[in-house]
């Protein structure tokens, strides 16, 4: 089995995004005029700047 103290720490320093930001984005998206079409959106936490580096608090 893996360790769970380190495991509970891989998101330490991180703000994770909240179902809040995603509702926003949505809300956004769906009130935008008829001639605007969306074609592509990718929503990331501010400290990850992709899918392997993140930029962390207090470290």
């Amino acid at each position: 089995k893996g360790d769970e103290t380190k495991a509970s720490s891989v998101y330490n320093g991180l703000e994770p995004l909240r179902g809040e930001d995603i509702a926003d984005v949505i809300h956004y998206c769906s009130s935008l005029p008829d001639h605007v079409c969306i074609n592509d959106l990718v929503i990331t936490p501010k400290a990850q700047a992709n899918a392997t580096n993140t930029f962390r608090k207090n470290r």
